[in-house]
């Protein structure tokens, strides 16, 4: 088990090229499009090892199992529109349900792939998280020691500010949220309102800067469109873009070190300053992340 300095010295970035992967809830809404795509063009500093479908539950699903069947399947076609030559076994189901307890994991591709992924690793995995955190959890319970391995991105919950913490990731798998918070995992969380939240977009602003001749611009402009419903004046927050944005260039982020939280049965934070250390992001820079996802995007 790391100790508090060492996990402080793994929250440190380092210079070149990082090891990923990302753990996404894809077909949730419009956000996790933009994520995948930012991330799989930015070679120069990320290499990308798989990715994991992530459970959701809500309008666009008919159960977790469901939602995370229809992200596996959204992944494959961001793949295709992205023209991207992906190995044999680069996307994996992730688990069909939400922990029950705190005991016991949900196995699946995803946690098990993460699990020989990170043993074997000869620096830190950095595992992006940008879903209820399920898959990551469930890793975590079959082998403790990834811990040891393993530097956890979650964008989840609210800003320590926020009078609840009832946010979507957090909400679905709160269990989850608490195995992640108790296991002493580096981890760096990205609170959603109160912080990324900030990180708004217009469908005028995509399509000034969006090249919509290609056909992941004309996919990531379509989807957002979609989802306005028709509204004339509409803003939509690309929330998990974010996470891909701070391993990019950490300049764009504001953070610091804090005890580990937990979430209360109510969706409120609870604090403890005896705790492990974690990563807190509380301020970002909106402008410069949207010009290099804008940027990264338009890649050939």
């Amino acid at each position: 088990m790391l100790t508090n300095e060492q996990i402080i010295q793994k929250l440190v970035l380092p210079k070149g090229k990082l090891n990923v992967v990302i753990d996404t809830d894809t077909y949730n809404e419009v956000d996790d499009q933009f994520a995948l795509v930012y991330a799989l063009r930015s070679q120069e500093r990320l290499s990308v090892e798989a990715i994991y479908a992530a459970p959701f539950f809500n309008k666009r699903s008919e159960s977790p199992g469901d939602g995370m069947r229809k992200s596996y399947d959204e992944i494959l076609k961001i793949l295709v529109k992205m023209d991207y030559a992906a190995p044999d076994g680069f996307v994996k189901k992730g688990s069909d349900r939400y922990l029950e307890n705190k005991d016991t994991p949900c196995e699946s591709e995803a946690a098990l792939d993460l699990i020989e992924r990170a043993m074997s690793a000869q620096k830190p995995l950095y595992v992006i998280a940008i879903g209820a955190i399920t898959n990551v959890a469930s890793a975590l319970l079959l082998e403790p020691k990834i811990a040891e391995k393993i530097v956890v991105l979650w964008l989840g919950g609210h800003a320590f500010h926020w009078p609840d913490t009832f946010e979507f990731n957090l909400k679905q798998d709160s269990l989850s949220a608490n195995v992640v918070f108790d296991s002493k995992v580096p981890l760096v969380l990205f609170p959603c309102k109160g912080v990324v939240s900030h990180f708004s977009t217009t469908l005028p602003e995509l399509k000034s800067n969006i090249n919509e001749n290609s056909a992941i611009g004309r996919y990531l402009i379509g989807i957002f469109e979609d989802y306005s419903f028709g509204r004339s004046v509409y803003s939509k927050v690309i929330w998990d873009a974010v996470t891909i944005a701070y391993l990019n260039n950490e300049e764009w982020t504001s953070s610091r070190i804090v005890p580990s939280p937990k979430a209360g049965e109510d969706l409120r934070w609870r604090f403890d300053e005896n705790r492990h250390p974690i990563k807190y992001i509380w301020s970002i820079d909106r402008d410069a992340i949207y010009a290099d996802l804008f940027d990264k995007i338009n890649e050939k």
